[in-house]
């Protein structure tokens, strides 16, 4: 995909597709790439890079109580699969290139981390 971002979607049992639209335009607008004075600064809208998106449902894995994750947070594929594919049609619609993953394969997904700089996003914001 070259230079962008990797979004890992987890889709939870509330999300609609008005949190797959909110999702992408937050994502997009994240100003989370350097300047010239190598601040991040940047937004992928301004920066003109891919965004990747693969659904990880083991994203609202549950592991606070036993030893085996809860998923019961986690949407039906079925539903979730739309939802994973509102968000990087809502990209698009912003004039960002986006590539996809495919909705429940086993995939083994390269990442170069430059920064490092990971961040998680929750519609809801219960964090």
């Amino acid at each position: 995909m070259g230079e962008g971002l990797l979004a890992l979607i987890g889709v939870g049992r509330r999300d609609t597709s008005a949190s797959a639209e909110e999702l992408a335009s937050r994502i997009l607008h994240l100003r989370i790439f350097a300047d010239a004075e190598q601040r991040m600064n940047r937004s992928l809208l301004e920066t003109g890079g891919t965004l990747g998106v693969v659904s990880q449902f083991t994203l609202f894995g549950d592991a606070r109580q036993g030893r085996r994750p809860s998923f019961g947070e986690a949407m039906p594929a079925g539903q979730a699969a739309a939802l994973v594919e509102a968000v990087a049609e809502a990209a698009r619609a912003l004039g960002v290139t986006v590539v996809c993953g495919r909705f429940g394969a086993q995939m083994d997904v390269e990442l170069v981390n430059a920064g490092p700089v990971t961040l998680l996003l929750d519609t809801d914001r219960q964090f």
